[in-house]
């Protein structure tokens, strides 16, 4: 092979959403999380990153991010420095075993990558970006490398990125150990295991969140007074009880505890100082919306949670989909994102407020605050693709 020949893998990598929260580190450095966390992952075809790693002697010296078409600078983001540095270290021990290989960990990286929906917003981009990009550049290095294993890297780059390498439901165990080797992510059950779940977002913000969660979570470990006995006793509880539902595949234990989870969780940034608001007007209204749901069915069916940002994950049942989901239809029928089919009829507000449904300023609140629906269901891992963002000769074709 020709020694500036430009070597490419590329991956698509999906996004989680957490039903039992990751929120404060106990190493900052590391990234280790205060307590341990489990996330249902979302369909590809909905919520994806895409990211093609590229390496070649060619390339100028130095590596380089592009993200959403915009330069990313490595060497001031030492999250990426930290798995780019360390994939480049497994590479390393691979040619050291074979030293007819290709030294690609000396040839400087060109990684490209784009997401299909917004960045920072509270839709967990991170997360998919970095399993994205620690995947792709493994695949690129050809490394003999599980998914687990990789989940410690992807770690250090976006703690919820460690269970983005893996479809279902995933579990990321905190670890003790202070170096944390056994800080990593597992698979609790797999999509197929419970094909049927569900889940509705409401993109009530495309906006990037005034508060990172890197900065949210530290000041609410540093100044929290609910936050210690959440991350001692109530976590490690509700980790427990929700791998009992999942497995039993029992929705409505798994969403009380998906909405007890959810409120403590912003209960505890409510309690930071300065407080956190992450949630909104159209985000309450959502909650109502859920417990009427609930109510007029007389049983969970629709169970909702909010990372940090405003935007409402509501989980269903394929087989409650009309219970869970057609009063959201009816207030958002104008906007894109529901499957085709028929129609939900409309009902006026005051006709749903007056027959038990949700009260009227909410579905006002949720037409007027809602921009954008994405129906979509728990999917797989990270795939291989040959749709490179990066040809044959090292240029960037495409990036949105």
């Amino acid at each position: 092979m020709s020694e500036r020949e430009v070597y490419r893998a590329s991956t698509t990598a999906p996004v989680n959403i957490a039903v039992i929260k990751y929120w404060g580190k106990r190493d900052v450095a590391l990234n280790l999380p205060t307590n341990s966390s489990l996330s249902v992952t979302l369909d590809q075809d909905d919520l994806r990153a895409h990211t093609t790693a590229s390496c070649s002697s060619s390339y100028p010296a130095g590596d380089t991010l592009l993200l959403n078409a915009q330069p990313q600078p490595i060497e001031v983001n030492s999250r990426t420095s930290k798995c780019l540095a360390a994939l480049r270290e497994l590479r390393r021990a691979v040619e050291a075993s074979d030293p007819s290989l290709p030294p690609l960990s000396t040839y400087p990286l060109r990684i490209v990558s784009s997401n299909n929906f917004p960045t920072a917003a509270g839709l967990a981009s991170s997360a998919a970006g970095f399993a994205a990009l620690v995947r792709a550049v493994a695949d690129v290095y050809a490394l003999p490398t599980s998914p687990t294993e990789l989940s410690r890297i992807a770690r250090q780059g976006s703690g919820s990125a460690c269970r983005s390498l893996f479809g279902g439901y995933v579990a990321w165990r905190m670890g003790t150990r202070a170096d944390g080797g056994d800080s990593l992510a597992e698979q609790v059950a797999p999509a197929s295991d419970w094909p049927s779940m569900r889940a509705l977002i409401l993109v009530v913000s495309a906006e990037k969140k005034s508060v990172s969660s890197t900065a949210g979570m530290q000041n609410t470990v540093a100044t929290s007074s609910l936050f210690p006995t959440r991350a001692a006793s109530i976590v490690p509880a509700r980790m427990a009880a929700m791998e009992a539902a999942i497995r039993a595949r029992d929705f409505p234990a798994f969403a009380r505890l998906t909405m007890a989870e959810s409120n403590s969780f912003h209960a505890t940034c409510l309690d930071t100082a300065p407080p956190i608001f992450y949630l909104n007007d159209v985000s309450r209204a959502a909650i109502r919306a859920v417990e009427t749901v609930n109510a007029a069915a007389g049983r969970p069916v629709a169970a909702y949670t909010f990372d940090a940002g405003p935007n409402a994950v509501v989980y269903f049942l394929e087989e409650d989909r009309a219970a869970a989901t057609d009063v959201f239809r009816r207030a958002l029928s104008h906007l894109e994102g529901w499957p085709p089919g028929a129609d939900v009829p409309a009902v006026a507000p005051e006709e749903e407020s007056g027959k038990g449904g949700v009260d009227a300023r909410a579905l006002d609140v949720l037409r007027a605050g809602v921009g954008r629906v994405i129906l979509t269901r728990v999917g797989e891992g990270p795939q291989s693709t040959r749709d490179h963002l990066v040809d044959a000769g090292g240029s960037v074709v495409k990036a949105s």
